[in-house]
């Protein structure tokens, strides 16, 4: 049985950064797709995915991520993803994703980053 999966949002200007807690598979990846369509909605621009607290990543949360990112981007928005680790690297290297990610190693870079772009 899975285990919980949080997201806590909080921003640094215009950027939001949405925390993922805990694992992101079958029965909560599509959590992180209702958070992100509901900001799309509200116009916010800049996203900063922070995985550096989920332990587990399988095919769903993969699914997730890509599904989250092809709407940032058809809305002309823009996103990093910062924290990928251990096994999620692994499952993200795995299926050749790192490069089509917009992965940044370190959080503080990828708002960096988003500024930058503003």
């Amino acid at each position: 049985m899975s285990g919980n999966m949080e997201i806590k949002l909080r921003r640094a200007d215009t950027i939001y950064v949405i925390d993922v807690i805990g694992e992101m598979d079958l029965y909560n990846a599509f959590k992180l797709k209702d958070v992100v369509r509901k900001m799309i909605e509200k116009k916010i621009r800049h996203y900063v995915i922070n995985l550096d607290q989920v332990p587990y990543i399988d095919s769903s949360g993969i699914g997730a991520l890509l599904q989250v990112f092809a709407d940032i981007k058809k809305n002309g928005l823009s996103l990093r993803i910062t924290g990928v680790k251990g096994s999620v690297r692994k499952v993200i290297e795995l299926t050749k994703l790192a490069q089509y990610f917009p992965i940044v190693a370190e959080l503080d870079l990828a708002i960096q980053q988003l500024k930058a772009s503003d």
